[in-house]
């Protein structure tokens, strides 16, 4: 299992190029995701994969586990990268700002209350689940694990993480249905 904040730090403390590598591989094509997401073209998004790796391989040493996930700090760096790409990218950099009409890609606060409601439901929802099925989900969802490497991770067979999966939506469903 990758484990992010203790990749990033030993990138930081002695310059750890394997775990640069193993940051890259975990990373790598859920940061080109996004950008496709945010409307990269596929040449742009492996661009800003491999600036957002240097970022990282640069900046390790400003990373603090105490502001953050890893997780979180590499996103923001590819997120920031791609901005910077849009303000370059801009071919009228001098127009009258109160004639500019822009369509923000950030969330309004009336989104961010309902994802803010959305998290904090789901969450409480996982809270009810057995300890054991917690782990399941939260490896197969958050940490994207094939189900097989979730029985070699936990050490259970392959059958018992699928039981494990399909109790824990049986339960989560009644509860979050309404949500789809």
């Amino acid at each position: 299992m990758v484990d992010p904040t203790s990749l990033l730090l030993a990138v930081a403390q002695s310059r750890d190029k394997s775990a640069l590598a193993a940051l890259f591989s975990h990373f790598g094509p859920r940061i080109k995701s996004m950008m496709l997401k945010l409307g990269a073209s596929e040449a742009l998004a492996e661009d800003l994969v491999q600036e957002t790796f240097v970022s990282v391989w640069r900046k390790a040493a400003l990373y603090s586990n105490q502001r953050g996930a890893a997780s979180t700090w590499i996103f923001t760096i590819a997120r920031n990268l791609r901005i910077d790409q849009l303000r370059r990218q801009s071919n009228k950099p001098y127009e009258d700002l109160d004639k500019l009409e822009l369509a923000s890609d950030a969330p309004s606060g009336s989104m961010l209350a309902e994802q803010n409601q959305v998290i904090e439901r789901v969450t409480l929802a996982l809270t009810s689940l057995p300890p054991d099925q917690q782990e399941v989900v939260r490896l197969s969802f958050i940490h994207d694990m094939p189900h097989a490497q979730i029985a070699e991770t936990i050490g259970v067979p392959l059958g018992t993480v699928k039981s494990r999966l399909r109790l824990a939506y049986g339960r989560l469903r009644p509860l979050l249905e309404d949500l789809q």
